[in-house]
């Protein structure tokens, strides 16, 4: 739902893996990002009206993303494709960060652009300590890109679980992810990736942007 510069991208990106795409918008002017040579579903009208949705096909859909403009049409069309049509795959984008959270802890996944916007440029500009990637919907376990100490680099992984308490789930080496095993060292210019409990976050945190106390650095 939405063909806006977000959603004609991500339709025709879906198109160009093979799959079969609808693309509902109030606006049939919208449908000319989507270029001549789309094959897809066009639909016009609302994204969250079931006779729209049965226009696009919702009864055998696999996924529906609402990436409108709107935060609340955008909610209110996920959760009738969830809900009502039992879509397992939804997604929706949404502006506030605030309501995002909500929506998330609701089961519904979200895309808060605004939020992951911010993150990305300090993230470029300054070190956060983490920064999400991943939430579950409960907002129990997080995916994190946490910033570490240089006193880390040289460490095992297994040192830095041990003291942590957290869990690698892979570092970004060279612009390519890799998996680690328990003696993968940390190296400069790393990107760490971390699961952890939410509530975990902010020892989390305290521990790997100091440095490493005497423990540590034992074997």
């Amino acid at each position: 739902m939405g063909c806006g510069r977000v959603g004609s991208s991500l339709a025709q990106a879906i198109e160009s893996r093979g799959h079969s795409v609808a693309v509902i918008d109030q606006n049939p002017e919208a449908f000319r990002r989507l270029g001549s040579d789309f094959s897809g579903h066009k639909v016009t009208g609302v994204g969250f009206d079931r006779e729209t949705l049965s226009q696009a096909g919702i009864e055998d859909t696999y996924g529906f993303a609402a990436v409108s403009d709107g935060d609340n049409s955008n909610v209110l069309a996920a959760r009738v494709a969830r809900e009502t049509y039992g879509v397992e795959h939804v997604v929706a984008r949404i502006y506030d960060p605030h309501r995002a959270e909500i929506y998330q802890r609701l089961g519904i996944p979200t895309v808060a652009t605004v939020r992951w916007t911010a993150d990305q440029v300090m993230r470029r500009m300054l070190p956060l300590g983490a920064t999400d990637e991943y939430r579950d919907p409960s907002g129990t376990v997080r995916l994190v890109q946490v910033d570490y100490h240089p006193g880390w680099l040289g460490l095992s992984v297994r040192r830095i679980e041990a003291t942590t308490g957290a869990r690698v789930a892979f570092l970004t080496r060279y612009a390519e992810g890799q998996i680690v095993a328990a003696d993968t060292l940390l190296q400069e210019n790393d990107v760490l990736h971390v699961l952890m409990r939410a509530d975990d976050a902010p020892r989390v945190e305290r521990l790997l942007t100091h440095t490493p106390g005497p423990e540590e650095e034992q074997d």
